[in-house]
This record gives structure tokens, sequence and C-alpha cells, in this order.
């Protein structure tokens, strides 16, 4: 069932209505009144005749007319009684003011499930609960109680009432723009943070989507909407939870599972979203992503009219990785006709007070600017918009007209202009015009950058979006037979994970180039196949019974001869026995030592969040010292192989240090997108650890392999 009666209703129930001032279901029929709100209103009370001039009903199921949604403003325990009501009625949805759910605890998880089996039976949406309520600013719809919200284009999704407080109170102060609507998605018991994105990306009234999450309970479906969604309204995200402590803060709140910051932040920006890590700049970054087109080049010019802010802002983009080109000599040659002597018109462009007694001018450079085929954007900094607060009042209008003129200049050209103005707070007609021409103003220079840098990283998304993912994962549609018998082999012997050699098996049955390792039951199976093998062996125990074979003395390299290999096979026979005495030993895997190169893992888990993912890294001992990995989301692409590998610090080493030979990277795509295909073969693997993978300059060679079930 759709939203659209849910967000755009005709007909409002205030279960909980009350006379008293302080309570909610007072203040929410204050607030549809108030905010002119055209539908019906119908307070439910059975203790009172009339409310605010409304005649109260004792029950919903008592309303005449129909009802489309109802706002339960009760305590948690009257809840699945008053849905039961609700659904009698034909309600088609209900906002759950109230906390106590599985936010508390086993005893609200209860409760929660209970109000989910009774909204599933009736078709009932639900909205929370655990939530601050809902806004529809088209229709006048307030069942929030926050007073002169301001109206535009931009949808607030969060998980935090006071963050919703806070970045509306901003949007007052601050800015032009507003909002369509507000929904404090709570603990998701129904509707799933993807629902509204599928209900706002069809919305005519809504620009761009910001988002304060803490966690999510259908994250793959979250990333599939995402990914359809950022391709037509882009979406902004803070998500909190990114540290244990802030976990379990997150858990508390809101009952949400908060996955692991890597792999939440990699996934989100995989699926067109733009992730922001301060809270400062959420809503500066949505507003800008609503105001401008993207940033199609990565390239920007910067206008100062000082040399500080212009250095500034330049090292801050070129630490985005966004590019300062240096300005064409034609650009160059007409900014200096306007311009005195001193200016600098490379880039950064310094006015070099050419401005000081007529600020029009930077109208003027910025038609220039724009006009240069290796510009994709302007920053302006500096004073911009105090020229007639500073020097002189008459100075204003001229500051007004270049506002106009920049307006123009940004629909003409299609590249955005971002402004940071030290006279900001001081509210200038100038830079309220700039918001009018949809030129977005910041008092903070790092802020604008930001903004700078959220027009880029979208614009990139979107010119190349067609080479990531969708996050569909088609579970068993690559399996094969030989795997599949492998797997259902080691279920049936009660085991929870494949034993070296079946996993090695399984690997080269997709594909992965894995050592020819042979299973031996006997000692004298073990020489027969070292005699097969050329140069330096290895012995290793297979036992379902020992997990960390080198603890156990399982594990015997580097061996030479005949002779070595009897030894060493009886020493391991002797340890593992020492170590286990129990233990169920199915034999030793004989083969060759592997030959030296750079050690790497791939490893991939079950997200509670998002499903399988897949990690890559620096390998043996120095994954766990430097962590340096990347993650993502299975499955993957080409493009995102390769983009795995190259986040990482250590990626140059692949290159070639010191006059070495580069190493086969095309062999470590291959290898992940095999092991990619792997997990979405078999829905049986909970776990996979190919660690180490040792990387040649020509080829690899997967050393260890382990798959849990």
């Amino acid at each position: 069932m759709g939203l659209e009666k849910v967000m755009h209703p005709r007909s409002v129930a205030v279960v909980g209505a009350s006379k008293a001032e302080t309570k909610r279901g007072y203040q929410a029929i204050r607030m549809l009144l108030d905010e002119k709100y055209e539908g019906k209103i119908y307070p439910i009370n059975p203790k009172e005749d009339t409310i605010l001039g409304f005649s109260c009903y004792s029950s919903v199921s008592a309303v005449e007319g129909p009802v489309d949604v109802a706002l339960i403003a009760t305590p948690a325990s009257t809840v699945p009684a008053i849905l039961e009501e609700c659904g009698r009625k034909g309600v088609s949805g209900a906002v759950i003011l109230a906390g106590g759910f599985r936010e508390t605890g086993e005893a609200g998880k209860t409760l929660e499930e209970k109000i989910i089996f009774v909204a599933k039976t009736y078709n009932i949406r639900l909205i929370g609960p655990n939530t601050s309520g809902m806004l529809n600013l088209i229709d006048n719809l307030n069942l929030v109680g926050i007073r002169n919200v301001p109206r535009g284009d931009i949808a607030l999704l969060t998980q935090s009432g006071n963050m919703a407080l806070s970045l509306i109170t901003e949007a007052k102060l601050k800015s032009s723009k507003g909002f369509s609507y507000y929904v404090g998605v709570g603990n998701e018991a129904d509707i799933k943070f993807h629902e509204y994105l599928e209900f706002l990306l069809h919305d005519e009234d809504t620009r761009a989507i910001l988002m304060y999450v803490e966690g999510m309970s259908a994250g793959r479906e979250f990333l599939q909407q995402a990914y359809i969604t950022t391709q037509k309204k882009p979406i902004i995200l803070l998500k909190s939870g990114r540290t244990d402590t802030g976990r379990r803060s997150a858990g508390s709140h809101t009952g949400a599972l908060a996955g692991m910051s890597l792999v939440a932040k990699g996934a989100f920006k995989r699926a067109g979203i733009v992730v922001i890590d301060n809270s400062d700049e959420l809503f500066p970054v949505a507003e800008t992503l609503s105001s401008c087109p993207p940033l199609k080049n990565g390239r920007v010019a910067i206008l100062a009219d000082g040399g500080g802010h212009a250095t500034i802002a330049a090292d801050i983009l070129t630490e985005y990785g966004i590019e300062i080109p240096e300005l064409s000599n034609k650009t160059q040659k007409k900014l200096l006709e306007i311009l005195p002597a001193a200016a600098t018109v490379t880039n950064p462009v310094d006015v070099a007070g050419g401005t000081d007694a007529d600020p029009s001018l930077f109208a003027d450079c910025a038609r220039i600017i724009l006009k240069d085929g290796a510009v994709g954007a302007l920053l302006l900094v500096g004073l911009f918009g105090g020229y007639g607060i500073r020097f002189a009042q008459t100075l204003s209008l001229k500051e007004e007209d270049a506002a106009h003129q920049m307006g123009k200049l940004v629909k003409k050209r299609n590249k955005p202009v971002v402004i940071h103005s030290l006279f900001n707070s001081e509210h200038p007609h100038s830079l309220e015009l700039c918001r009018y021409y949809n030129i977005p103003v910041y008092d903070s220079l790092d802020v604008a950058c930001k903004c700078i840098d959220a027009l880029n990283q979208y614009g990139n998304y979107l010119a190349s979006y067609h080479a990531k993912t969708n996050f569909v994962f088609d579970w068993g549609t690559k399996a094969k037979s030989e795997g599949k018998q492998i797997i259902e082999h080691a279920i049936k012997e009660g085991r929870t994970g494949l034993l070296e050699h079946e996993a090695k098996r399984l690997l080269r049955i997709h594909g992965c180039s894995v050592a020819g390792d042979q299973l031996a039951t006997s000692e004298e199976e073990a020489i027969c196949f070292a005699a097969q093998i050329k140069g330096p062996i290895v012995l290793k125990v297979v036992s379902p019974d020992i997990l960390h074979k080198s603890d156990a003395g399982g594990v015997k390299l580097n061996l030479k001869g005949i002779e070595h290999v009897r030894v060493a096979y009886s020493q391991i026979m002797e340890n593992c026995k020492r170590y286990n005495p129990g233990a169920d030993i199915r034999g030793v895997l004989v083969g060759p030592m592997a030959k030296q190169g750079l050690e790497v893992i791939i490893g991939t888990k079950i997200d509670e969040q998002f499903g399988p993912v897949i990690m890559y890294g620096l390998g043996g001992v120095m994954v766990e010292i430097l962590k340096d990995i990347s993650f993502r989301v299975l499955p993957i692409s080409r493009f995102s192989a390769k983009s795995m590998i190259a986040e990482t610090k250590s990626s140059p080493i692949l290159e070639g240090v010191r006059g070495q030979s580069p190493y086969d990277q095309k062999a470590l795509v291959n290898l992940l997108l095999q092991v990619s295909d792997i997990i979405e073969s078999y829905p049986e693997i909970a776990e996979m650890d190919l660690n180490p993978v040792i990387l040649h300059y020509d080829g690899l060679s997967i050393v260890d392999a382990r798959i849990l079930l």
C-alpha cells in the first residue's frame, strides 16, 4: 500500500485529544487550526464533549466520516487496542508518538511486534513509534507542533526530534530555503526509510532529501531505492553511531541497528548519497544541492577580494580533490581589462582592491570566469554583501545590481555559484537577492567549500552511476552443482564451516587461482604427493575441530626433501593430538610453498543492516596493525572492485616501488569479482576469509581459505 493517504490525509483523528494546553493531544489540534489545515479534524476523547470548538468522539469507530490518519498521543500500552479500532474503521495510517517500544528492551520489543501484527492485519501504515510526528507543508498538515516552519523544497527525514528542530531553526535564521515534508521516522516499525525515498522521488514539491540516521532496519532495500532516487534528486545524509559509544546511544534512542561506519559510509556513497560528517554542514549542503546544478567537471574558480581567504579556500578545495585550474589566456586578458594591474588573474582571482569603489565588478568578473570552458563552478569569497556596510551605503545598490547579474549568469551558464561572505549575519539585501536566485551564501569558508565538494560528489556520481551496482543480490543464480555438493556435504556432517581443501576446491570451481594442494590421509600419501612437487613444500592439518592451525602446531613450512616431509607429518599429528586429543583429524594438506609477493586479504561477512559485504586490504599481520581496508556491499562491479583497491592507502605499493615491477592488479580485481559471485551463489556462506592472498607480478596465490556456513 502506498503512502499517498498517509502523507496527504484528508482527515485526521487525534487520539488522546485534550483540553490541557501542555498535552500533545491539545497542541496538535491547536496547530492544525492555526496552520489552516483544510481537512477534517476529529478529536478522540470519551470524557470531553468539545475541544477547541470541535465535537469529541468516544472512539475512532464513532466518527461518522472516513479517517485517513490517526495521530496517537496516548501511552505505549494503549496503542495495540487503539490500532485494532483504527483497523476496523478502515484508517489508512497512524502516527504513533509514544516511546517505550523496542528501544527500551525485550518487553518493548514484544509490544512493538504486537502493533506491527495489528497494522499488517488491517493494512494500516505506521509512522514511528517513538516519533516526534510528521509535517506536510504543502497541505498545512502539522502533526509535530513546531511553529513557523519555513516552506520550501527540502524533505527532512530524521530519527531525532531535536535534530529536526535544530535544522528547522537554522533554515529560519540563515536561509531562504525551507521544507516540503518532515517525518520523524522513529523505530521504522512499519514504514521504512526506503519507502519514504520512493514517495519523495515522485513528489513534485521536493527537490532534495535531507536525512539524519542512527540506523535502519532494511539497509539493502534502502540502498536499492537510494540508487534510483539519487539519479533524479540528491540525498544528503548524516549518520550517527560511527563509534562504539555512539552506537550504544543510537540503540538506546531509537532501537535501530547502527552498523559499521566503514560499511555504511561506503555503501551510502555508492548509492549516490552525499554523506556528511559534521552536523553544522548538513543543512547548508542540502540547501546548496537543492539550489544549484551539480559540478560537472571537478574544476572550480575562486574569486576573492583578499589573498588570505582565497588561499585558504584553494587549500580546502584541493584537499577535497577538486582542481583549481589556471584560467585561459583569453580569460586572464579580459579580467585584466577591468581590474587593477596588481590583480592576480590566474586562479584564485584576487581583485586587489578593484571592487572597493564598485562592487558590481564582481558580476563582470563572474561573467568572464564562468565563460571559461575549464571552469565548472565559481566560489566567491570575502566581503561581498558588506561593501555598503563597511565602506559607503551607496555601494549597496551596486552590490544588489551584481546579485541580479550573477543570478542571471547561473541560469544562463548552468554552473553553480557559491558565496562566502563575512557579512552574511548582517542580512544585507544583496545577499538575500543572491539566495532568491538560488546562489547559496555562508559565513563559514569551510562550510562554503564543503558545499562545493558536495556539488562535485553529486556531479561525479551522476556521471558514473551506470558503472555502479544497483545492490540487487540474486541468491543462488550463479551456483554450480559441484559447489552445492561441497556445502551440502558439510551441512550433512553437522559442520559450520568448510575444511580448507573443500574451501579451496569451491574457489577453484569458480575460477580462482588456488595452489594445487592435495589431501593426504597417511604419511605414505603425504610423501607420494610431495614427490610430485618441485621446490619447497607446505603441510597443513585438516580438521573441523582445529580452526587455528598454527596455534595447534599444525603447519610446517618450507620443507625440502622427502625426509623433511616424513618428520613434519609425524610432528603435526603429535602436536594436534596434544592440542586437542578428541579432534577429528581428516589428514594433512600437501602443497607447494607460494612464491614471494605482496600479502593481501579478502574477506566477506553478513552485515546486520546491508547483508553480504566484502573487505579488501593488506594481508597477514598488517591488516590488524594498519587497518588499511575498504568495504563494499555485495555484489560488486569491476568499477567497484577497482575503486576498492584504489581507496586504500597502500594502493601505490601495487604500482611497484623503487624500481620493482607493478603487481598484477587485474588478477586481484578478478578475484574480488569471483568472490562476489561465490557469495551470491551460495546463501549458506556466512563468512569467507582469504588471508593471505599473495599477489605476484604475474598472477596471485590463495594461500589460506576459510569459509564459515
